[in-house]
């Protein structure tokens, strides 16, 4: 037997590296055989609820750095309400319908115009299922814990019965109605978009004046006066059929160069400037309302143009005088509706102009600014003209511009359930972003009708149908009819079938007398579909409860599923969809630029799991504050994987020292341990509870750094530091021994069930060391907080002592640069102290030389310190070089080293230890 051998050196089977990438996998398929999911569901059954109502991430295309990031933090918060007392299921969800599965089919060579309407959509439905197992299989390899075997999927026919349903409720109570009215129109989709669907871009346009001269002023006006109005989309002049004037502005009537034009007085200097009316003469002067139903003459079209009232005009730019084309604009639409003016909208579904704009019949709309730039010069109407630089709507998906056209569309009213919503978000509802409530508020309370009929062909139908006289009908037996045929064969059985078919047996119209029907072809909004997963999800499977109790997207679903999901549910059932709603930022890359594979600058999830493990993605997740943007790239993801690194190796520390720990009889009671071990034990009580805490405000960076911090400075830096003197040296079954593993194993368990909604794989890895009754620690439940009665004055003691050894250690650092000591076990060490500091001492004890990591220590009133002392307030400390020689077995230096006769190179306790214990090692020692 060697020397070595009488050490109870810390050895464990437990890898140093983690081969995250291979042995996950290896893990999961463990899980998902023993359905671990399945078995905390069970475990749970009867505990309160928590639902994380999952927001349906679109199924086209593999996941990117935000879904995983989404993901994550979802599973984060319900692998941790699991664990601390709450049933929390969890269903995954895809958004299914829409265009991108068309254009995704398109470019893949399908003509769609070859096949019919049945046949596309089978087509779609195909694809959008290969997208959903690859993404499914994705989401999964991030160790993400749910129902993958039974997801809601938006093109399920259960899912749309129940989404035709909501719609029929809302039909039922007026909020559905058919208008005229301008939309975001899509050319290069050929289809109406919502407000979430757009996004801005910077474009170059034109900035013109144009003239308009009076026709019927009511002898009011000179016959020969032009109201000059201004506008940046010369493409909608054809569509003009209005001048809006405030009723409450001044506008001034001025001569020059024999003419007379009519211009907001508070903009005159500006605009003669700009339309070079040098010379003018203010000969009149009027008020908006004064010009009230005056009319104009269209600058190259055989029309009048009204002049009308508005509220919408201002003086921020223009001439106070605005162009208004009622099919082309919200603010013209609304205005117009007011004088009875009828939209007119001469473009078609691709962005061509008909022929109800002679002279421009099938050109591009965008080309149709330069036409009409010269037939404005042609007849002399073009005052000035210029091109500037301004941000312009363009569609999310084709990155082109949209333009707003009055067509037929379905509407959903805002106005009627603005007011009850708007209450809903003030005092119904938790928003645990700063900004949320204010943000969702405004958009609610500013945000028009919300238009629901798409021009596409894969999407729940509009169930409507329409008489031989046009009459649309819509009734809760028609409606309750359709929804029951689409539950058992799905939504494409509307598009198979003839109207007649679809509707109850013996159904009659007195606007059908034939009994001839006609269907409506529309699609509904996407994030109509997505927005009926309270009723499709929450309210139907037996497993959840509606409201949810919590929904958690990126900061752009304020104006796409929050606000859609708030809409129906306030529709419907008058309340909202969810207790409380937390958004993310967006991810960028290192330099905070937004991710472009053109960039190069993409971090892909998938291979992050694959070259570096999903736990330091997950890490990663938790290193950042979430509720804004945030960054990663592969210089943050390594500091991530080294601050892994030091978790994983600080838990393996403490594993190497419990491999003959039995937690059920080597376990030493807290009234039995040494102070400094209560210390600990309250030290890990303490954050515990933050760490419970920070999982119930859903701040997980709080949640990694408490225990990062607490691993690094409480445990590595001064518990474990000191601890091999103590656990390496003693015998195995020494009281001071299982004193420190008591404290090491409560310190190990306790983490790794704390780290296991975060690291789960790593905790799982660890979890077989601690020999531990449950199976899998996803099972266990969070540790509770403790109440020990000594807390306060411990803390006192133990953080007084801390601040000592801190300047310990500061004198010992010196002495090592100034070459009197190699390591601290060289050390002499000998403090000069106040009554207070001897006070401490006392109340530390005699193993106050173990704690500071010396081998020999004295300890003298502070008035015997000479200058060579280092020092310090109520303390002076000297380090000398330890007298002696150093021990073989602890490498302590003392003066017994060569004292004992039968170990002459050991200290008295080592030879203590070795002669009664482990003789033969001195025999080792002798041959």
């Amino acid at each position: 037997m060697k020397m070595k051998d009488t050490l109870n050196l810390g050895k464990t089977k437990f890898p140093m590296r983690g081969n995250l990438p291979v042995k996950e996998v290896e893990r999961q398929k463990v899980w998902a055989d023993a359905d671990v999911y399945g078995q905390r569901q069970a475990k749970n059954e009867g505990k309160p609820t928590f639902v994380l109502h999952d927001g349906p991430p679109y199924a086209n295309g593999n996941i990117h750095i935000g879904h995983a990031m989404n993901k994550i933090s979802k599973d984060i918060i319900v692998r941790s309400k699991s664990m601390s007392g709450y049933r929390a299921p969890y269903v995954p969800g895809w958004d299914t319908h829409g265009l991108p599965i068309e254009q995704a089919l398109t470019n893949s060579g399908v003509d769609r115009k070859s096949m019919s309407t049945a046949e596309f959509r089978k087509l779609c439905e195909e694809y959008a299922w290969q997208q959903i197992n690859g993404q499914r299989n994705d989401f999964k390899r991030l160790g993400v814990a749910g129902e993958w075997d039974n997801p809601y999927v938006t093109l399920d026919p259960v899912y749309e019965e129940q989404q035709i349903r909501l719609f029929g409720k809302m039909a039922s109570r007026g909020l559905i109605y058919q208008g005229k009215k301008p939309v975001y129109w899509s050319p290069s989709s050929e289809s109406t978009l919502a407000e979430a669907e757009i996004e801005y871009k910077d474009v170059e346009s034109d900035s013109i004046y144009v003239a308009f001269q009076v026709k019927e002023s009511f002898g009011k006006l000179p016959s020969d006066t032009n109201f000059i109005i201004w506008t940046t989309t010369p493409w909608t002049l054809p569509a003009n059929l209005a001048i809006a004037v405030h009723p409450d502005f001044d506008y001034s009537l001025i001569a020059v160069n024999d003419s007379h034009y009519l211009v907001a007085s508070d903009l005159l200097d500006q605009v003669a400037g700009i339309c070079n009316l040098e010379g003018y003469q203010v000969v009149g002067q009027f008020k908006g309302r004064d010009l009230e139903k005056m009319t104009a003459q269209h600058p190259f079209y055989d029309r009048d143009s009204l002049v009308i009232l508005g509220d919408h005009v201002t003086l921020d730019a223009g001439t106070g005088l605005v162009h208004t084309a009622p099919g082309h604009g919200e603010d013209d639409y609304y205005a117009g509706l007011k004088y009875g003016l009828e939209p007119l909208s001469p473009i078609d579904d691709q962005g061509h102009y008909t022929d109800e704009a002679p002279g421009l019949e099938g050109v591009f709309y965008a080309k149709g600014n330069k036409l009409v730039l010269e037939k404005l010069k042609e007849v002399g109407a073009l005052l000035h003209s210029s091109r500037f630089v301004h941000s312009y709507p363009h569609d999310w998906r084709t990155k082109k511009p949209v333009i707003y056209r009055a067509t037929p569309q379905w509407f959903c009213s805002v106005d009627d359930i603005r007011d009850r919503t708007l209450e809903v978000i003030e005092n119904e509802v938790e928003w645990l972003h700063p900004s949320g409530q204010t943000r969702i508020y405004n958009m609610i309370r500013d945000r028009g009708d919300w238009v629901i009929s798409r021009q596409r062909i894969w999407g729940v139908p509009l169930p409507i149908f329409y008489a031989e006289n046009g009459q649309a009908i819509m009734t809760e037996e028609t409606i309750d009819h359709v929804a029951s045929l689409i539950g058992q064969h799905g939504s494409s059985i509307w598009y198979e079938l003839p109207a007649e078919e679809l509707l109850p047996a013996g159904f009659t119209h007195p606007g059908s007398p034939n009994g001839k029907f006609t269907k409506e072809l529309d699609t509904m909004d996407v994030w109509f579909d997505s927005g009926s997963s309270h009723a499709g999800v929450l309210e139907t499977r037996p497993n959840l409860t509606f409201p949810a109790d919590m929904y958690l997207e990126g900061s752009d679903q304020y104006r796409g599923w929050f606000n859609s999901s708030l809409l129906t549910s306030v529709a419907v059932n008058d309340q909202a969809p969810y207790r409380s709603v937390l958004s993310q930022g967006f991810v960028n890359d290192g330099e905070g630029r937004k991710m472009s594979k053109s960039i190069g600058n993409v971090v892909s999830p998938n291979d992050v799991a694959g070259q570096r493990g999903a736990d330091i993605l997950r890490l990663w997740v938790t290193s950042v504050d979430t509720r804004y943007d945030v960054r990663i790239s592969d210089d943050i993801l390594a500091q991530v994987a080294e601050n892994y690194r030091r978790i994983r190796n600080t838990m393996r520390f403490m594993l190497g020292n419990l491999t003959d720990f039995d937690p059920t009889s080597d376990a030493v009671a807290y009234a039995d341990l040494d102070s400094v071990d209560q210390f600990m034990l309250n030290q890990l009580n303490d954050l515990v509870a933050n760490v419970r805490n920070a999982y119930d405000r859903y701040d997980f960076m709080e949640v990694t750094r408490s225990i990062s911090n607490f691993l690094n400075i409480q445990m590595s830096s001064f518990y474990l530091d000191y601890s091999k003197d103590v656990t390496y040296i003693e015998l195995a079954d020494s009281p001071a021994r299982r004193n420190m593993q008591t404290v090491m194993y409560q310190v190990t368990r306790d983490l790794t069930i704390l780290l296991t909604p975060i690291l789960v794989h790593t905790t799982e890895e660890i979890w077989p060391y601690l020999k531990e009754a449950e199976e899998f620690v996803q099972l266990t439940e969070f540790p509770e907080v403790k109440q020990y009665p000594n807390h306060d004055q411990l803390a006192e003691i133990w953080t007084a002592f801390i601040t000592l050894r801190d300047q310990v250690n500061k004198s010992l650092e010196q002495a090592r640069e100034d070459k009197v000591i190699g390591k601290s076990l060289e050390a002499h060490l000998t403090l000069y102290v106040d009554q207070a500091h001897q006070d401490l001492v006392d109340q530390v004890g005699p193993k106050l030389a173990t704690y500071l990591i010396v081998s020999q220590l004295d300890v003298r009133p502070l008035k015997e310190a000479d200058d060579q002392a280092d020092q310090y307030d109520g303390l002076a400390i000297k380090v000398d070089h330890a007298h002696g020689e150093t021990c073989v077995r602890c490498r302590g230096v003392y003066e017994s080293v060569g004292t004992v006769t039968q170990a002459p190179e050991l200290c008295q306790r080592c030879a203590d230890i070795v002669i009664n214990h482990f003789p033969e090692a001195l025999e080792e020692e002798e041959e």
